[in-house]
């Protein structure tokens, strides 16, 4: 065996063994996150798409809305798309979340959706729950979510709630819950543009910059890829607030100032990479 040889065998076997350590790192799903509003059906072609086709079981989780008929109105609405294989599930309480049907449904799901509504109850029902955990487990072997509104909220590491003032850029001002973290390394919010919440955003990106911020218009949606390449799909726009490199500063009244905070507004079309994910200090 020549020199050559040699060092392709080595670098080849090297290659090998870091197989086993990608595989931890690079979580299988994908998730697909719509800032609320219309849902717009080249996403909705794409979840179930993603989910493996259109004969793919599809979970609903109503749990976000108030209205009883929730999970029957999305059957109703994924049938007419297409989808031939969808379930909502009766996730109303912690009991719930704790056995249920989604025991034997979720481990057979190549899809599952989040509805809108209030974000709270969905981390209320699920966080730290026996379902929270097999969700997590079913996302890491390839499980596609997707989810609208508070649907997109929840799956922050830290969650807006909603609750606070968001009229002034300052400490302690904006209400954070532990979400169901499966957007590592993002606060994200909904209804961005329409509702202009970028001082909230900002504000709670600010006071945590180990996080970056994220936040999807209405009728858009952010297309998280297992390689943390976010795409943007949809009829607006995303905003990322990147706190990487910035200065922040706090005075004595609780204002928060910064600089060299990167911002970018991404459209329909656009790609970002979020790079490897980063903990918060």
């Amino acid at each position: 065996m020549n020199p050559f040889q040699r060092m392709t065998l080595l670098l080849a076997g090297l290659w090998l063994a870091t197989l086993p350590a990608l595989a931890e790192a690079v979580p299988g799903g994908h998730l697909l996150l719509i800032g609320g509003g219309k849902r717009p059906d080249a996403v909705m072609q794409h979840f179930f798409s993603l989910s493996g086709g259109y004969d793919a079981l599809v979970l609903i989780v109503p749990t976000a809305s108030e209205l009883a008929d929730t999970g029957e109105f999305y059957e109703k609405q994924f049938t007419e798309m297409g989808c031939r294989n969808v379930r909502a599930l009766p996730l109303a309480t912690r009991a719930e979340a704790t056995t249920g049907p989604w025991q034997e449904l979720l481990p057979r799901a190549g899809g599952i959706f989040f509805a809108g509504g209030d974000q709270r109850r969905i981390i209320d029902v699920c966080r730290d729950t026996p379902f929270e955990a097999e969700l997590k487990k079913a996302f890491a072997r390839g499980l596609v979510v997707c989810g609208t509104s508070a649907g997109l909220a929840c799956m922050s590491e830290l969650m807006l709630t909603g609750d606070g003032d968001p009229e002034v850029i300052r400490a302690a001002n904006m209400e954070l819950w532990p979400g169901l973290g499966l957007f590592p390394h993002a606060i994200l919010d909904q209804h961005f543009i329409k509702r202009q919440r970028a001082n909230r955003l900002i504000a709670v990106v600010l006071e945590h910059p180990g996080y970056l911020g994220i936040g999807v218009d209405e009728a858009t949606a952010v297309w998280l890829k297992p390689d943390r390449t976010l795409a943007v799909m949809g009829e607006g726009s995303v905003m990322v607030v990147d706190p990487g490199e910035a200065v922040i500063r706090r005075n004595e009244q609780g204002l928060l100032g910064v600089q060299d905070l990167k911002i970018h507004l991404l459209l329909p079309g656009d790609t970002y990479s979020l790079g490897p994910v980063r903990r918060a200090p």
